[in-house]
């Protein structure tokens, strides 16, 4: 069986180990010749790469390990570039999250004007990285699943519409784990229909192989809990997640005939999230409280003790979705997942350029998109708003123009009026000097 070269861009990303872990849990099945780590941070690199380099002694010798801040040496003869960078790191993450809330906005990390300053920061990130692959491995797949996913999708199909580049996003996945759990079954079995944009989309259909009927019995639960049940999971189990598990109930009440995406609840329920925020503590803090500490803690005990015995890094659930897709790539196993693609009538009557996320079955030569037929008119307004604002953004930094992006805030959801929105801006593009297109 070939043996595969992966290039992680974002190897001092907090997400790496995992995505590590889960690759080494996966060998049979997806073998792994090379692994490089590639960021541009190279001292907070370098501490998740010294501890891999002696895990991997330990646990896979066979496997060729490097790390680098070189693009040329990162993505030379690789087959896949797993990218998941954060543009700012956790620093520019608590400015998206703490400036809209000033005046008592929304502030989370993809969705409304903190999603709009991460997206404009990532954008030349991704597109960078895109473009060395393709110079140095032009027939490498690219797996995406750097945030804001929604707007680096688009930011992609207008400026890189030939590239071999998959968007993808976890969190789906992630609340199927949990539906999996609320009914006793394992969420790959599910036979699911889904349809929306990324952090903004329906379940439709769940079933099981047998094609029995799970919907019914999951709102019911719903109804009374939402997604909240007790999951073994790294990622999103701490209390803040279970609110927003639990919070899904009152999102399903709006239309009771889907099953909706967590995220739902920054646009249907504004002023309950700013409410129920803490705009001194947000959760980039906790984040840099928890898991960056975690992490790195992790990191630098094995680092400490020259072993990796009994360490910290596990295998993570959530990490499987990207090496089920690689695999697919590799092998045409002719997997059914959630993708971010172009829709082109996939949607019958939605918007044909935009990205959505929807079920499709990949193989070696990509995905082949699965028809979600009409979508109700509530929906179809929401994502038509959505997407509006996912354009004007790219839109804002391909053309420097302050005005497409004073536009952009003033269409989402979580913004109240453009007078708002234009304060928003004003703070955000002083925050985010150094990183943002120069706005005219």
């Amino acid at each position: 069986m070939k043996k595969f070269s992966i290039t992680v861009a974002g190897g001092g990303s907090t997400f790496t180990p995992r995505i590590i872990m889960m690759l080494l849990d996966h060998q049979e099945e997806f073998p792994i010749g090379k692994l490089c780590l590639y960021d541009n941070d190279k001292d907070r690199q370098e501490v998740i790469a010294k501890a891999f380099e002696i895990l991997l002694k330990e646990r896979a010798p066979q496997i060729e390990f490097s790390y680098t801040v070189e693009p040329e040496v990162a993505f030379t003869d690789t087959d896949f570039v797993m990218a998941h960078i954060r543009v700012g790191k956790y620093a520019m993450r608590e400015k998206d999250e703490k400036i809209p809330m000033k005046y008592s906005v929304v502030g989370q990390e993809t969705c409304g004007p903190g999603g709009i300053a991460y997206g404009m920061r990532s954008i030349g990130g991704i597109l960078e990285i895109l473009d060395y692959m393709e110079k140095y491995s032009p027939n490498a797949w690219m797996l995406n699943y750097s945030n804001p996913a929604a707007i680096v999708a688009e930011a992609t199909r207008r400026l890189r519409p030939n590239s071999r580049i998959i968007n993808i996003c976890d969190m789906p996945l992630g609340i199927m784990i949990h539906m999996a759990k609320i009914l006793g079954v394992n969420e790959k079995e599910f036979d699911i229909s889904y349809f929306g944009l990324n952090h903004f989309g329906w379940w439709t259909q769940i079933k099981d192989k047998e094609g029995n009927d799970l919907m019914p019995k999951l709102k019911t639960y719903v109804k009374e809990h939402g997604y909240d049940i007790h999951v073994e999971s790294a990622q999103h189990d701490d209390e803040s997640w279970h609110e927003t598990y639990r919070k899904v109930k009152d999102v399903y009440a709006v239309d009771p005939e889907t099953l909706p995406n967590t995220y739902l609840k920054y646009y249907l329920y504004p002023d309950y999230v700013v409410a129920h925020t803490d705009a001194n503590y947000t959760r980039a803090n906790q984040v840099m409280d928890g898991r960056e500490k975690t992490v790195f803690s992790a990191a630098r005990d094995i680092i400490e003790k020259g072993t990796a015995k009994d360490c910290g890094f596990v295998v993570d659930d959530h990490a499987s979705y990207i090496v089920d897709l690689a695999r697919a790539l590799a092998f045409n196993t002719k997997e059914k997942m959630l993708l971010i693609v172009p829709n082109e009538g996939a949607i019958e009557n939605f918007d044909p350029e935009a990205m959505v996320e929807i079920p499709c079955i990949i193989g070696k030569d990509g995905y082949e998109k699965i028809n979600q037929g009409r979508i109700p008119q509530f929906q179809k307004g929401l994502m038509e708003q959505q997407v509006s604002v996912e354009k004007l953004v790219v839109e804002a930094w391909i053309e420097g123009s302050y005005q497409k992006l004073w536009q952009a805030l003033t269409l989402s959801r979580t913004v109240p009026s453009a007078g708002i929105a234009k304060q928003i801006l004003d703070d955000l593009i002083e925050a985010n000097k150094g990183y943002w297109p120069e706005l005219k």
